[in-house]
């Protein structure tokens, strides 16, 4: 059972559930998806904007805080050596279409908080804020210092804590609020395979093909423009004419052919809860072609396959899983097609070798495909043994009653770029899905959040404390 500090400290937090909620929903309002870099804004003015609210919530708190320069900030009380830290990021994906809520209302709507960023991050971010603001007013001084961490770039490249990890240090232990109960002891390499292929030129000529927000986001629109040849035109009306995909549009313009796939968009992590609409356009192609045509939109469908055979990269470990490919972004340039590939491979894979298949996979494939770039963020595993990976599921069954089990995932969180520091939960059932439309985190979700995490901190502050 919770000792009373705990008791003390939920007691705390429910106190305050009425300003939580309120500074999550005034959070969830700046609209905080990257933008143009200005002076000491380097993600925009919206990013900006949300790290000079959390910091001056803290200032008010009675906490020590530092501006990096916009990248990312913190606020911290306590004092020793040891560093328990939490984790989160204030920047959101794009909103994308079909919202029936306004994406930066925070509209309060049946106990749920609609909103782009309410369940990744803001929520889970500024329930952990809470969580060590009520360690602050019940404990007071623990021992250790107690550091809540902001980034701005989480999403997109992870630049705010590349810039923390140059003046700052490394938790004695830390987490991450950015993933599911308990925690993920693993997570998947993240590389982003950038392929490049010659544009189709025969009887059906591919002129361009555009579609794509993110590498890490599952492609929910694409457009094409394919030029057809005289000869060929009487196959291609008639396939175009009978074609059964009702998600992909065509109209003639002349002797071009104007394309329009509607996909669904999902995290990058796992492309199979989505509909890539690029698949969808090289499928359609690929059909409607003159069988001479159809082998080069084939090999270009190949490569948008969820599990990487296409790129020869496919295969698994049994910690983790198989590999998982989302083709994020699709653009034309120079005349070429280039497909930016988010993979998610194995923990216990390396990155290089990666490399080596695609590259010798494209090689053999003799089509003039190449592998123009290549970034790797190496996985992340820690033993289920491990003191923090114990820690964090003994007070979840405290918390819950259940004794869940570490997992791994594909997903990437701040745990993989700051050492000692593991993912941990945000929300439950019912809550909605990162990346998805109409975003959503229920009230009682969010106040439960910030019970367990208070809960979390405490014990790993004592846990610090025992190590000095």
């Amino acid at each position: 059972m919770p000792d009373a500090t705990v008791a003390s400290l939920q007691e705390w937090l429910r106190a305050h559930e009425a300003e939580l909620l309120s500074d999550y929903r005034t959070l969830l309002r700046f609209p905080s998806i990257e933008a143009d870099p200005l002076p000491n804004a380097p993600f925009g003015q919206a990013n900006r904007d949300a790290l000079d609210f959390v910091l001056q919530l803290g200032q008010g708190w009675g906490m020590a805080t530092k501006d990096l320069e916009g990248y990312a900030g913190y606020a911290e009380f306590g004092s020793g050596t040891p560093l328990v830290m939490t984790l989160g990021h204030l920047d959101v994906v794009p909103v994308g279409p079909g919202w029936s809520h306004e994406p930066f209302g925070a509209e309060l709507v049946d106990g749920y908080v609609y909103a782009r960023g309410a369940v990744d991050d803001k929520g889970p971010t500024i329930a952990s804020f809470y969580a060590c603001r009520a360690l602050q007013a019940v404990v007071g001084d623990p021992g250790v210092r107690v550091r809540a961490v902001f980034g701005c770039n989480e999403e997109s490249g992870f630049r705010c804590v590349e810039r923390y990890n140059q003046t700052e240090e490394a938790p004695t232990f830390g987490v991450a609020p950015d993933s599911g109960w308990p925690l993920y002891h693993g997570e998947k390499g993240i590389a982003n395979l950038f392929v490049e292929s010659p544009l189709p030129a025969g009887e059906v000529e591919l002129l361009s093909v555009e579609g794509g927000q993110r590498g890490n986001i599952v492609i929910d629109s694409c457009r094409a423009l394919a030029r057809v040849t005289p000869a060929a035109r009487p196959h291609v009306e008639a396939k175009v004419a009978g074609h059964w995909d009702r998600n992909v549009r065509a109209r003639w313009d002349a002797d071009t052919l104007h394309i329009e796939a509607t996909g669904k968009a999902a995290h990058g992590s796992m492309p199979h809860l989505g509909d890539n609409a690029a698949a969808r356009v090289f499928r359609f192609l690929r059909e409607v072609a003159p069988a001479n045509d159809q082998a080069a939109f084939e090999r270009l469908l190949s490569f948008t396959h969820i599990g990487g055979e296409g790129l020869g990269i496919a295969g698994s470990d049994p910690e983790s899983g198989p590999l998982t490919n989302n083709v994020g972004v699709v653009a034309t340039t120079e005349g070429r097609v280039r497909m930016q590939c988010n993979v998610r491979y194995p923990v216990t894979w390396a990155g290089e070798g990666l490399r080596a298949r695609c590259e010798a996979h494209l090689d053999d494939l003799g089509e003039g495909d190449r592998l123009a770039r290549f970034d790797d963020s190496p996985p992340l595993y820690f033993p289920i043994d491990h003191p923090l990976v114990a820690t964090v599921c003994d007070v979840y069954e405290e918390e819950t009653g259940e004794r869940g089990k570490p997992r791994t995932m594909g997903g990437g969180t701040y745990a993989r770029a700051v050492a000692n520091t593991v993912s941990i939960g945000t929300g439950w059932a019912g809550d909605g899905d990162a990346h998805e439309t109409d975003e959503r985190c229920a009230v009682e979700s969010l106040f439960k959040m910030s019970r367990i995490y208070a809960h979390i901190l405490y014990r790993l502050a004592q846990l610090a404390a025992e190590r000095t």
